[in-house]
């Protein structure tokens, strides 16, 4: 590893948008490390974008990012500092389904993944210059009902699961900036692009815009000059959007203390 070489994480690094940020990232000369649950998909990716960068510091891991055990263990393993983190993971099961540590999958892995990432990651980020965290949500975002996150007592649908989590990631991203106003880590979120992907397949749409167009603005936050220094933010097309979720402190301070009171790790 060089001594002026920068280190990135990417979740969920194989979808569409994942992997164009990620090789968007690695063209820029960092070493990544690309994150998700297929170890195929995972070592497919890595060669593509060896290929197509001439940069050989790409690394994969494989983790369930809806699982905090599995974040945990993930977070011990790393070694050395972490400039970028981009949480980017996500998922949309039709059906209501939990994971192995009893939480409803989209919770688990749209919110609390992020949730689990930032804070498990929160000490390598700590004392680099610019570190920066991204948070891909979406504007396609409202509908939280924080006493019933998890969809127990209404009805599952994974289109308002997913406008919840967004919401949620959006929020959580306002939390976090607030949390880390001292040591200089910036958190941002961003809707990225409009693109055909399994995720939005899932919901029955396709998209309009290619991988590296819905990539450009989680891009932008990872790497333009323009936002150093900015924080708690949430950005659409390149320019910042104000977003009505994250002005609501007490509902902000509400869901970070819910995110922060599950499990026991």
């Amino acid at each position: 590893m060089h001594i002026h070489q920068k280190n990135a994480i990417v979740t969920g690094a194989y979808g569409a948008i994942g992997q164009a940020i990620a090789l968007g990232i690695a063209d820029k000369g960092f070493r990544v490390m690309l994150v998700g649950r297929d170890k195929t998909r995972l070592e497919k990716v890595r060669n593509t974008i060896v290929q197509q960068t001439s940069n050989p510091e790409i690394f994969f891991e494989v983790v369930d990012l809806g699982l905090q055990k599995e974040i945990s263990t993930f977070s011990h393993r790393w070694e050395g500092p972490l400039n970028l983190l981009v949480n980017n993971a996500a998922t949309a099961p039709r059906r209501r389904t939990e994971t192995s540590e009893g939480i409803e999958v989209q919770w688990a892995t749209n919110v609390l993944g992020y949730y689990w990432m930032i804070k498990y990651f929160q000490p390598f980020l700590e004392g680099q210059s610019d570190a920066r965290i991204v948070n891909v949500a979406s504007y396609w975002a409202g509908g939280m009902d924080l006493s019933d996150p998890e969809f127990i007592s209404r009805p599952y649908n994974n289109d308002a699961a997913y406008r919840q989590a967004k919401q949620a990631d959006r929020m959580l991203s306002v939390a976090f900036a607030r949390h880390f106003r001292a040591s200089g880590i910036t958190v941002n979120a961003c809707h990225p692009g409009d693109v055909n992907s399994k995720l939005s397949n899932a919901f029955g749409f396709g998209g309009s815009e290619s991988p590296e167009q819905g990539a450009s603005t989680p891009l932008f936050l990872s790497l333009s000059d323009e936002v150093q220094g900015i924080t708690g933010k949430y950005y659409e097309h390149l320019k910042p959007v104000i977003c009505p979720f994250g002005k609501d402190l007490a509902a902000v301070d509400k869901l970070f203390y819910i995110c922060g009171n599950v499990g026991n790790l």
